[in-house]
């Protein structure tokens, strides 16, 4: 049980999560939905979480009395006679709880010396009693660290390279499933999958993670079979805790998976509780056909080539016959929304915008995130940007780490030129898959937006090597090589930005996505303003209304608003799309 509650909005998560850091340094156990659980109903975690905590502390600012959630968790917080409330931006909690006490921590950096925080902290102390010595909560750290385990991505072993998607979807699936177990540390995904392909030493990875055990193996998929391989490794000393092979039909793939996480909890001496061996077991399909086809749309979703239509067309036709095996398979669902959604709003495709298949997804499993991406597109279309705002924030509270919200999270934000906002969720993006060379060169733009030097050139690195991974993989992948061209103008190189420009041209002329961001590249890296206007002349008159819109509001064309030639290139897209002036405006400030 935590002694503090944090209720927040989520543009303040970086202030929250400071809140809590000094708390927690005090000795307090801090609980905010950063910690909700990758299983189970959300809102029930949440409302336990209340009902438990001794204080629950409530930060207001503009956004938060905005939020239905911030409200709520006041409301009952209130209630219950433990409600501590603080200001983040010097504004005013709204009625009724502007009657109340209320802390100020406008500006606020983490100093314990000042009165915002000390009035802050005696509220807290006066309520969750004195905190417990901070020796006892590093005793608990140890003792959770002592039994964590990282999942390194599974080798492929069928000898085809396009089988790769299917033992990565293998390994996160055991990675989510042991993320059930409770008292078991498991390490992200992303951060195991740094070590995809390397022939590193277990015990030096288990040392640099700082955990226990490491679980490696192998996945060899051939017609109706499949062989699979794990082991269980000790990183202090290197021995196998546990070891098995798996040779059976590809029908019971589910059922290795289930007895590979279950021989680990044995091995490790841990008790299954009844409801983590029931949340293993809970699966999206039990159709293997339906499953494998889901893993393949998904690969191809995140490491497809972006801006190029037959990624949307293949993800939505192999989608389409994953539904068709499985009409509840609600994971399969929201993809397949996602891929018309794009087709639609992103490539102004005459189809279903997903609208109908996210709604499927959802009356299946209402907890899926993914889903209301569709219909955020949807709301936006229709200028709707205040209720897209309200599901935007549902999405988040459902999955704060997705990396297909926080993308869309990212991108709403970005149109409205809230460049903090923007940042925060891109680099959430990059967290969960540091591989998205896209978020990258996203978080280039806001980190240039804010003045922030080192991080640009930290970006651009990772635009080039990430990107570069991709072309060995896709020579022909245009998104990639745009991604190269402007992490190369970021760092300084002109000439080599110019030299992958030339050859990405040559490769894929007709990416729209890939020819903006040169235009962008030009803009504000490389101070070729008419080399920038020419591309965006072509692209522009072809662009789908949301490229237009970004246009309007990106930063990287800051250098060229004032250019007659932009504003009317920028002037026949709207027109040409019957994009007004005004809903520009209303979407850049839709609260107001």
């Amino acid at each position: 049980m935590a002694d503090v509650f944090i209720s927040y909005a989520r543009p303040d998560e970086a202030q929250a999560e400071r809140v809590a850091a000094t708390l927690r340094e005090g000795g307090y156990g801090v609980w905010r939905d950063n910690e909700l659980p990758a299983h189970g109903a959300y809102a029930e975690a949440i409302e336990e979480r209340l009902k438990t905590a001794k204080a629950v502390v409530v930060l207001w600012s503009a956004e938060a009395a905005k939020s239905q959630w911030v409200r709520a968790e006041a409301d009952a917080a209130r209630a219950a006679g433990k409600l501590i409330q603080a200001s983040l931006d010097g504004s005013l909690p709204p009625m009724p709880f502007n009657q109340i006490h209320c802390a100020e921590l406008s500006g606020w950096t983490g100093d314990e010396a000042n009165a915002g925080w000390r009035k802050l902290a005696a509220s807290v102390g006066a309520l969750a009693g004195p905190p417990e010595p901070v020796a006892a909560k590093l005793d608990h750290g140890r003792i959770r660290k002592a039994l964590c385990i990282c999942v390194l991505p599974f080798a492929n072993m069928s000898g085809e390279a396009e089988q790769e998607y299917f033992s990565d979807g293998i390994s996160e699936d055991i990675t989510t499933d042991l993320s059930k177990v409770s008292a078991l540390g498991v390490i992200a995904r992303n951060t195991a999958f740094t070590f995809k392909g390397q022939a590193g030493d277990v015990g030096e990875i288990a040392r640099k993670l700082g955990v226990s055990h490491v679980l490696e193996g192998s996945v060899r998929k051939a017609g109706g079979r499949v062989r699979i391989t794990a082991q269980l490794i000790d990183g202090a000393t290197g021995d196998h805790v546990w070891a098995e092979r798996y040779d059976r039909e590809l029908d019971d793939i589910f059922a290795i998976q289930d007895e590979i996480s279950e021989a680990i909890v044995k091995a490790l001496k841990l008790t299954l509780l009844p409801q983590e061996k029931k949340a293993i077991e809970q699966r999206g399909t039990t159709n293997i056909e339906a499953y494998n086809l889901y893993l393949l749309a998904r690969q191809y979703w995140a490491t497809g080539n972006h801006g190029d239509i037959r990624r949307e067309e293949r993800v939505m036709r192999i989608s389409s016959r994953a539904v068709e095996i499985d009409p509840y398979y609600a994971q399969a669902w929201a993809l397949l929304a996602i891929a018309q959604s794009n087709l639609r709003y992103g490539f102004g495709q005459d189809i279903d915008d997903g609208f109908a298949a996210a709604h499927a997804a959802l009356s299946i499993d209402p907890t899926i995130a993914e889903a209301h991406c569709p219909m955020i597109r949807r709301l936006e279309q229709r200028r709707q940007f205040d209720e897209a705002d309200a599901a935007m924030e549902t999405a988040l509270r459902l999955s704060p780490d997705s990396w297909e919200v926080n993308k869309e999270a990212g991108r709403l934000a970005m149109l409205r030129r809230d460049i903090p906002k923007a940042v925060g969720h891109y680099e959430k993006a990059v967290e969960v898959m540091e591989s998205d060379f896209h978020a990258w060169a996203l978080l280039l733009t806001g980190y240039e937006a804010q003045g922030d030097k080192v991080k640009v050139q930290h970006a651009a690195r990772m635009m080039v090597s990430e990107a570069e991974k991709a072309i060995a993989q896709d020579p022909s992948n245009g998104a990639a090589l745009g991604i190269i061209a402007g992490g190369y103008a970021a760092l300084g190189e002109r000439g080599r930005a110019r030299e992958w420009i030339d050859r990405a041209m040559l490769i894929d002329p007709d990416n729209l996505n890939m020819r903006y961001n040169f235009a962008c590249v030009l803009a504000s890296h490389l101070d070729d303003k008419e080399g920038a206007l020419r591309l965006l002349e072509r692209t522009l008159s072809l662009s789908s209304e949301m490229q237009v819109m970004l246009a309007a509001t990106d930063p990287d064309f800051d250098s060229l608003r004032d250019d007659a030639r932009f504003k009317a290139i920028l002037g026949a897209a709207k027109a040409r799309l019957r994009v007004e002036d005004a809903d520009v405006a209303e979407m850049r400030s839709p609260a107001d």
